[in-house]
């Protein structure tokens, strides 16, 4: 396990509560203009507004290296992961999209 991928499942246990009523979802956004990925959680008690916690940023700015950290993230967790910046960009390993349609905030 690498230092990047320690540092946000550490984070994100510490900020994941489990508590009832709650969605909780894994962002990672692509940040072209400081060429780095940033790591959130997001959660939503019913009802209530959406919050968004930081994680990490990642500062090697490869899609092999996003998609190791995905991989490794995700055999941690079952969270539900949203890609937001990545309109068009493919996964090197499969070549499948990586975000499928541009968010209307975008």
């Amino acid at each position: 396990m690498n230092k990047d991928l320690k540092v946000i499942i550490e984070r994100l246990d510490a900020g994941f509560k489990r508590l009832p009523q709650t969605r909780y979802q894994v962002q990672i956004t692509d940040d072209p203009y400081d060429k780095t990925y940033n790591f959130f959680l997001n959660y939503q008690h019913r009802g209530r507004r959406l919050k968004s916690q930081p994680l990490h940023s990642i500062r090697q700015y490869r899609l092999t290296y996003l998609e190791q950290l995905v991989k490794g993230l995700r055999e941690h967790t079952q969270l539900s992961f949203i890609y937001v910046g990545f309109t068009g960009q493919r996964w090197p390993s499969n070549q499948r999209l990586i975000q499928g349609k541009r968010l209307k905030d975008e």
